[in-house]
């Protein structure tokens, strides 16, 4: 690690570099990296640097009090010159051509966004930021971007504003304004009713996984590998991916919830049971891949492409 800076309160910067000076791996506005903190523990940030930067990774972490540990470790443990296991860049947040956007962040949110902003700035793009958190002193490069952007970024902390006006901002946009937005999950479930109500065009990406309804209780099923030939059965009480990994299947995971797309598998015969949050509608609707980490199988057997 190169470096390690308080950006805001309660966020710091971590800035990488590749421990033998080569250049990083490319990558493009929404991606993320996972880091490997310990050997139970992988996190998935956001990266906020310049994709035409090959010298150096940026991320911004938030302590999240409540958490399951990785952001205290890396806030009160990672220093300057310790060594970390880096997997990606992935990315399941792309940035669309288009014309007009806006974009919306909630809190460490903001992440995704920094790259995006200066992408369609630099293209002449017409976009606006709406930008909340709970107190300015919380909310990561919102003084920053508020300078090198006059006019074109509304910065809306709770305790000064009240909660985002997404309505109000929503009925503003220009006809085919594409919207994009990360955060809590209240936002983003806040936003994709209005967004649907008014069929407005949404991108986002979410922290956490988000409330999946299933019918009935899960059964068995099996997963055949196209690769090997080989068949596994899934038990009714345990994922997909216990069951690859129980029989020796050599596939990358990480955040075992659904999020962060590591374990995305091609499938090739079969109908899944999607129960990730990564995956849009539509591209579950196309039952080409999916997250074994979390999702099923609505067929009694599945081909993947492994």
């Amino acid at each position: 690690m190169a470096a390690k800076d308080v950006v805001a309160h309660g966020v710091v910067s971590l800035t990488l570099t590749d421990v033998d000076g080569a250049d990083l791996p490319t990558w493009e506005p929404g991606a993320h990296i996972d880091l490997v903190l310990d050997d139970d523990t992988i996190r998935q940030y956001s990266l906020c640097g310049d994709p035409a930067d090959r010298d150096h990774f940026r991320v911004a972490v938030l302590r999240e009090p409540n958490g399951r540990g990785g952001s205290a470790t890396v806030h009160d443990t990672l220093k300057v010159g310790d060594i970390l296991d880096v997997k990606g860049p992935r990315n399941h947040f792309p940035l669309v051509e288009h014309s007009s956007y806006m974009f919306v962040a909630g809190g460490i949110g903001i992440t995704p966004m920094m790259t995006m902003l200066r992408a369609v700035d630099a293209r002449g793009a017409d976009w606006t930021l709406l930008y909340g958190g709970r107190t300015r002193s919380g909310m990561a490069f919102a003084d920053a971007l508020d300078e090198q952007f006059p006019g074109r970024v509304a910065l809306r902390p709770q305790d000064e504003y009240g909660l985002l006006d997404l309505a109000g901002a929503l009925d503003a946009l220009a006809p085919g304004t594409l919207v994009y937005c990360c955060g809590p999950e209240p936002l983003l479930l806040a936003l994709e009713g209005l967004c649907h109500e008014k069929n407005i065009e949404l991108h986002l990406e979410r922290f956490a996984p988000k409330v999946i309804e299933t019918d009935g209780a899960d059964t068995a099923f099996e997963v055949v590998l196209e690769q090997s030939g080989k068949t596994i059965t899934v038990g009714a009480s345990e994922s997909t991916l216990d069951a690859l990994l129980r029989e020796g299947v050599d596939i990358d995971f990480s955040c075992r919830e659904g999020t962060c797309g590591t374990c995305e598998s091609g499938v090739l015969d079969g109908i899944p049971d999607h129960r990730d949050s990564v995956l849009t509608e539509d591209e579950q609707a196309e039952n080409d891949c999916m997250m074994v980490c979390v999702s099923r199988s609505c067929s009694k057997k599945l081909v993947l492409d492994l």
